[in-house]
């Protein structure tokens, strides 16, 4: 009894340690993160079968439901639609650069063919390492590949006699060795055996040990909870410094929810998106499959819904950073180019804007210069479909105090010819006025 008192000492010594010796991401890894803008976050697990809160409902559960759940639960998955090379096309053509999976949530339940615990996917009727497809496809299509993973396990708990909880003592890996063991020989087999991954997010409540042993392991791996700000299912108030991002859900919950469920419109995931990126974070917006590998239409319609806006205005999402001391002004948004002396109004707010129709705003913290130009993403300001007498010209005034700004919404989008969503103009070589 006193040797293990005295090894649980010495353990919260050193993890003590290791956090005042925490390593860093690197900066060239940072900025390139920065640059992306927008990442796809999939909850996914077995238990998306119940449609239930991912993993959370085993704390304060009975004994009888951890057994049906652990045991029974993995006996039912089956998930025969799963197409990963059509997820990927699906989050491309959305926009996204990268994608975050969640290879084990809180439940411990393994997504990948591990070899630390049976309480995973090829223990399934499926019986595939669904991990493994969705990261070859992923990369097929260009696309970053983050890995999700709780260092937080409650199949570990549950095996050690413990109470399932996430805020009691054992329930975190600086005070449970045995758990931070077991985490990075997963951790291994993810950054080890599953080709080159771009980042990892920490979902604990403590996660500085494994922080730490991927820094020194897997320096080109960039850690995003765990180092860096993450906040969840809100948008902070103002610019942060360095590399951030938001994690948002399209309705109330992370995993598949097909009752009592209220998703967010496509209109408002893409001004959700203005507004984080204009303020310097990238969004990683959540999507929750069915039980059957199938993304619901309701997710899917927003993703086209957001992949046709970002077809669109790309420009002004990617590769850039906030716009010093102005986040916004009125109805618009400000994001910009600093390499090509460029700013990026987004134009929110706007109702029933009609195909060819001209409207004027006026902006307080820029300033035309003799070398100013303005255009409207996507369109070539050249013409107006069936209306030939429209000019659809993108026009400046400078004005003393006021720059003002006149264009079209020329581009045919919507059959209807009205447009719901964001309009985005592009001025190079303007002056901010702080």
């Amino acid at each position: 009894m006193i040797h293990k008192l005295l090894y649980s000492v010495l353990f919260l010594l050193l993890s003590c340690f290791s956090v005042s010796a925490q390593l860093k991401n690197k900066p060239v890894l940072e900025e390139e993160f920065m640059d992306m803008g927008l990442g796809i976050f999939v909850h996914w697990s077995m238990d998306s079968q119940l449609g239930s809160v991912i993993s959370h409902t085993l704390v304060g559960a009975s004994e009888d439901y951890i057994d049906k759940y652990m045991n029974e639960l993995p006996k039912t998955f089956y998930p025969d639609k799963f197409d990963s090379d059509e997820w990927a096309r699906l989050f491309k053509v959305a926009g996204a650069e990268y994608v975050v999976f969640t290879t084990k949530h809180h439940s411990g339940f393994c997504m990948w063919d591990t070899k630390t615990t049976e309480f995973n996917i090829m223990n399934t009727p499926y019986g595939k390492d669904i991990t493994a497809m969705l990261f070859k496809s992923l990369r097929k299509y260009g696309l970053k590949v983050g890995v999700y993973f709780s260092p937080e396990d409650f199949s570990v708990l549950h095996s050690q006699g413990k109470l399932i909880s996430r805020k009691r003592f054992g329930s975190q890996v600086t005070d449970n060795p045995e758990l931070l063991a077991y985490d990075k020989s997963q951790v291994d087999e993810l950054l080890s055996n599953y080709g080159s991954i771009d980042m990892i997010f920490f979902d604990a409540f403590k996660s500085k040990p494994l922080v730490n042993y991927v820094h020194d392991k897997y320096p080109n791996v960039i850690v995003t909870r765990g180092e860096m700000k993450t906040p969840e299912q809100s948008i902070p108030g103002g610019s942060m410094k360095g590399p951030w991002e938001t994690c948002m859900t399209m309705g109330t919950q992370w995993q598949y929810k097909p009752t009592n469920e209220n998703y967010k419109s496509g209109t408002e995931v893409i001004e959700k998106l203005i507004e984080i990126r204009a303020k310097g974070g990238n969004f990683l917006m959540n999507i929750g499959p069915k039980p059957n590998g199938e993304i619901a239409i309701e997710q899917e319609e927003r993703l086209r819904e957001l992949g046709l806006w970002m077809f669109v205005n790309e420009e002004g999402i990617k590769n850039i950073r906030p716009l010093p001391g102005i986040i916004k002004d009125g109805y618009l948004w400000f994001t910009q180019n600093e390499k090509e002396n460029t700013v990026y109004a987004f134009i929110t707010g706007q109702t029933e804007w009609f195909k060819g129709r001209r409207r004027n705003f006026l902006m307080k913290n820029l300033k035309a210069t003799d070398k100013t130009e303005i255009s409207v993403l996507g369109q070539n300001d050249l013409v107006v479909e069936y209306w030939p007498e429209n000019i659809p010209e993108s026009r400046f005034i400078q004005h003393k105090d006021l720059l003002e700004i006149s264009i079209s919404r020329a581009q045919r989008l919507y059959n209807d010819k009205v447009w719901p969503n964001p309009v985005v103009v592009k001025l190079t070589n303007v002056e901010i006025i702080k």
